[in-house]
């Protein structure tokens, strides 16, 4: 093979393929080249004038190296691992660095081998870094805990390429002995550790990093995020589906400090994919916001590739991974045509691969709850004022409001009000767990939406604007195994998720239709513009994102790290 290489590489042999009549963007000089690209066993042997065994035309479009999501939950696209591989393929996404800790808290490691199994057999290449926080804090109940002597164990494996987003910021400066004996582990181990640091400046955030954490993608304006960078972290530009930072953050990246950033969706649901792209759509927001396009693609591709060591990525050029996607231009970024490893694995936006998923016992019948009464939905507030969550479009930090209520028949009183009420409903153990607690600003009206996806426990999350059909909705998730459902006026719809109650196992196209009904639903009940119906609620159960979170043991102050009761 190596033999073959070279004579390819040297013209004495016509390469396995050619990409021809095209241009490509060289990230080590940030220009645009002229010249054909050979490629011989998977490998970019040359740039120039070449001949190839197959020429395929690229008729004056664009080469760049195959786009990496340099931090993504796959779990998030709330699709299986093959069909999520179905739909960002063909964007030209061909590698991803997955942090499964969405599954993990549901599942433990079993999860995790699904999911790496079920990504194994796609063009996809996904790099599974370890859960670092499963659960996100001990003031919730997930389905699983993975302990720092896990970690010691696990991440010494070839299965595992870093330590997943380190959430527990907190933790870190307060020196718990169980998240240093993790980064320990990491360290011990030689793997980069990710971050998930927000609002983090000044010295906190120089000990966190001085803790060996090496990445973050939770800065709150370009102000942090050029710190971060200034002191030597990887900063991921993210554009999910709840948050999106790209437009804004990209105003930190420089001609000095752009090989500092990466690109990354985090959490990006299965329509926003279809329809809006991957890190093609993080490339078109950077560019329209003013950044430099070559620099932008850069980002994307060799700046995760060094971030994360990933020989052989992240460049057109002798010697790296055909991993290349060919794009009409540099503005609209139009996937034309993926190739990964030398094969052509999707083109004019359609993937070139099938996806077959078989789900083992240990992401099934995750679903443990018995359907709780509506008096135990009841939120008494005898003092008459409340702290409540504030929640604002594109954003996962929340705000506390003290705000006057009224109570009725020891229940809070919302008619007349932009107050709704938020459950978190415990569905691993069956400890009867519910957090009940008050949310301004969603919109909802006449019902109640609720899902089993509540980063990072994943427990039971329930909206409504009246008890009935707040239990009509736990009651439905616990009937069918975990998933999405809405309830309001004696009717209620559901869409089912088999796969730990995170994932769906249908194909891309009927999922994304029938969740999209649920939610063209869940808007005719008011909730407003600016809000993904589901996707939004699902982080207001995340304690380790400021300000006011909810989870199944109550309200969480994330700033003072402690619970707090409802009434002010």
């Amino acid at each position: 093979m190596l033999q073959e290489r070279i004579d390819a590489a040297a013209g004495r042999r016509k390469a396995a393929l050619v990409l021809k009549n095209g241009r490509y963007v060289n990230v080590f000089t940030g220009e645009i080249c002229r010249g054909d690209i050979a490629v011989e066993d998977g490998v970019i042997v040359g740039t120039g004038e070449y001949a190839g065994e197959r020429e395929i035309d690229i008729g004056g479009k664009i080469a760049v190296p195959g786009l990496i999501d340099a931090h993504v939950h796959i779990e998030s696209s709330q699709l299986s691992p093959g069909h999520f591989a179905q739909l960002v393929v063909p964007h030209g996404t061909t590698c991803a660095v997955a942090d499964p800790h969405e599954i993990a808290n549901v599942c433990g490691l079993g999860g995790v081998e699904y999911l790496a199994a079920s990504a194994a057999a796609t063009p996809l290449e996904v790099k599974m870094m370890l859960p670092s926080c499963v659960p996100a804090t001990a003031f919730e109940t997930s389905g699983a805990c993975i302990t720092g002597k896990d970690t010691e164990a696990a991440i010494a494996t070839a299965r595992y390429w870093g330590l997943g987003e380190f959430m527990n910021y907190p933790g870190v400066l307060n020196k718990d002995a169980e998240a240093l004996c993790k980064l320990a582990a990491a360290r011990k181990a030689g793997k980069i550790v990710d971050g998930h640091a927000p609002a983090a400046t000044g010295k906190g955030l120089n000990a966190y990093i001085a803790a060996g954490i090496s990445t973050d993608h939770e800065s709150e304006g370009p102000a942090e995020a050029a710190e971060k960078a200034a002191k030597g972290m990887y900063v991921h530009l993210r554009e999910g589906s709840a948050a999106r930072n790209v437009a804004a953050n990209c105003k930190a990246v420089t001609a000095a400090n752009f090989r500092r950033f990466l690109f990354c969706t985090d959490d990006r649901h299965a329509a926003d994919l279809q329809e809006g792209g991957h890190i093609d759509n993080a490339l078109r927001v950077a560019v329209a916001a003013g950044m430099d396009p070559v620099r932008a693609v850069t980002c994307a591709t060799l700046n995760a590739a060094e971030c994360y060591g990933l020989r052989g990525k992240g460049a057109v050029a002798p010697g790296y991974d055909a991993d290349i996607a060919v794009f009409d231009d540099l503005r609209s970024f139009r996937c034309a045509m993926t190739v990964k490893g030398g094969r052509v694995v999707a083109e004019g936006g359609k993937a070139l691969f099938s996806s077959a998923e078989e789900l083992p016992a240990c992401v099934r019948g995750t679903v443990h709850v018995e359907a709780p009464a509506p008096e135990k939905f009841r939120l008494n507030v005898r003092s008459g004022r409340a702290r409540v969550i504030g929640i604002g479009a594109g954003s996962l930090v929340t705000e506390c409001e003290v705000r006057a209520v009224q109570s009725r028949g020891d229940d809070v009183a919302l008619q007349g009000t932009d107050l709704l009420k938020l459950a978190v409903v415990e569905r691993h153990r069956g400890t009867g767990n519910i957090g009940l607690g008050l949310l301004a600003g969603y919109g909802l009206h006449g019902g109640a939406i609720g899902l089993t996806v509540a980063h990072d426990s994943h427990n039971i999350i329930v909206l409504g604007d009246n008890n009935e059909d707040m239990a009509a909705v736990t009651a439905e998730l616990a009937r069918i195994g975990g998933g999405m459902a809405v309830c309001g006026g004696g009717r209620t719809d559901s869409l089912p998720f088999d796969i730990a109650g995170l994932m769906s196992s249908l194909p891309a196209e009927e999922f994304i239709a029938r969740q999209s009904a649920l939610c063209a639903r869940a808007r005719e009940m008011g909730v407003l513009p600016g809000f993904d119906p589901f996707m939004s609620l699902s982080f207001l159960a995340l304690p380790v994102i400021p300000h006011l979170k909810l989870t199944d043991r109550g309200l969480f102050d994330v700033d003072k790290f402690c619970f707090v009761p409802v009434e002010a």
